[in-house]
C-alpha cells in the first residue's frame, strides 16, 4: 500500500459568484465575469492541485447540514443538478462527481471510533450541496479527481462554540487516520468565507464589480488581522483567537471546516500562502494554502 499522505491543506471559499462569473459550460446562467481577484486566486491553486498529483480532494462544507451526525458521501458516481437556494440566479449547475467509498467509509469509521455520531450518505439520487460543488470546481473543473465530502453537523451553533470545535478536532483526527490507513494521497478543502456580513439586498447586475465592498469595516478588520497572523504561521495564535473572530465577525469558520482541516494536518505553525482576497457580497474571501508537501510535512505517522 502506498504511504498515506496529507499534500496541502486549502482554506477554499464557496461564492456560487465565482462560477457564475467564470461561466463554465456546466452552468446554465451566463456572465459578464466579476469577482476576478478570487478567480484568479484559484487558478494558482488549479496549478498547484496538478503539480501534486493528489488521489482524492476531500471537502467539508457548511452547506450540507445534518443535524445528526457527520455524514459522508457514500456513493460511487453521484450526478445532477444543484441550484443555489438564495442565488438560483446565479448558480443552476449540472454536477457530475467521483466519490471515494473506501475513503468514506474509513472515515465514518474512524469517526466512531473517537466517539462521533457518524453515517454513509447511500442515496444515489443525492443533489450535492452548492458549496461542495463550487470549491471543487474551483479547485479541479475538470472533474477528474475522486471526491469526499463530509458534511456539516453545526455543533458549534446549537453547542457552545467550544464544544462544537472540539468535535471538529475530532472529525480532523479521524479524517488524518483514515487517510493514513488506506494510503491516499489527499489534499483537504476548508470551504468556508472569514467574515460574513453581507448585503441584504443585490445589485442590478450583480457582476458589477463597482457595487462590490466589505460590508462591514469590522468584519474587514478582523479579516486582514487574521490573514496577517496565517501568512506569518502564527497559528497557534489564530486559533486562540478563533471564538472571538467567530463572535465578532460573524465568521463562517464556526461551522467547523477550517478546525477540521488544521486538525488532520496536525495543527503545523506553518505559513499559509495567500492565493487571494476579496469581497463576495461583502463577505470576506480568502484563498490560503499550507502545502505541507513542499516542506516535507505530508506523510502521516501511526498514532498507534
Amino acid at each position: 500500500m502506498n504511504e498515506g499522505k496529507i499534500l496541502s491543506g486549502l482554506l477554499a471559499p464557496h461564492p456560487p459568484h465565482l462560477v457564475y462569473g467564470e461561466n463554465p459550460p456546466q452552468n446554465e446562467p451566463r456572465s459578464q465575469g466579476g469577482w476576478e481577484p478570487l478567480r484568479w486566486a484559484y487558478d494558482q491553486v488549479r496549478e498547484n492541485i496538478e503539480h501534486l498529483k493528489p488521489d482524492v480532494l476531500i471537502v467539508h462544507s457548511p452547506h450540507w447540514i445534518t443535524q445528526v451526525g457527520h455524514h459522508f458521501l457514500g456513493v460511487p458516481r453521484l450526478t445532477g443538478r444543484s441550484v443555489d437556494p438564495i442565488f438560483p440566479n446565479l448558480f443552476r449547475y449540472d454536477f457530475g462527481m467521483n466519490v471515494d467509498v473506501e475513503l468514506a467509509e474509513a472515515c465514518c469509521e474512524e469517526a466512531t471510533k473517537l466517539g462521533l455520531v457518524s453515517k454513509m450518505m447511500r442515496n444515489p439520487s443525492f443533489r450535492v450541496d452548492y458549496g461542495t460543488i463550487t470549491t471543487l470546481h474551483m479547485v479541479r473543473p475538470q472533474w477528474d479527481i475522486p471526491v469526499v465530502g463530509i458534511s456539516a453537523n453545526n455543533t458549534p451553533y446549537y453547542l457552545n462554540t467550544k464544544e462544537g470545535l472540539g468535535e471538529m478536532d475530532l472529525l480532523g483526527r479521524a479524517t488524518r487516520e483514515a487517510i493514513r490507513k488506506t494510503g491516499r494521497r489527499a489534499v483537504l478543502l476548508a470551504s468556508n468565507t472569514l467574515s460574513h456580513w453581507h448585503f441584504h439586498e443585490e445589485p442590478a447586475l450583480p457582476e458589477d464589480m463597482s457595487k462590490e465592498h466589505p460590508e462591514r469595516y469590522d468584519g474587514y478588520l478582523w479579516d486582514v488581522r487574521m490573514i496577517e497572523l496565517m501568512r506569518k504561521g502564527h497559528m497557534k495564535e489564530v486559533f486562540e483567537l478563533l471564538p472571538q473572530f467567530i463572535e465578532e465577525a460573524f465568521a463562517e469558520i464556526k461551522s467547523g471546516a477550517f478546525t477540521w482541516m488544521h486538525a488532520a494536518m496536525g495543527y503545523p505553525e506553518l505559513a499559509g500562502k495567500l492565493h487571494g482576497y476579496g469581497t463576495v457580497i461583502g463577505t470576506g474571501n480568502a484563498v490560503i494554502e499550507w502545502n505541507l508537501e513542499d516542506v516535507g510535512l505530508s506523510r502521516l505517522e501511526s498514532v498507534a
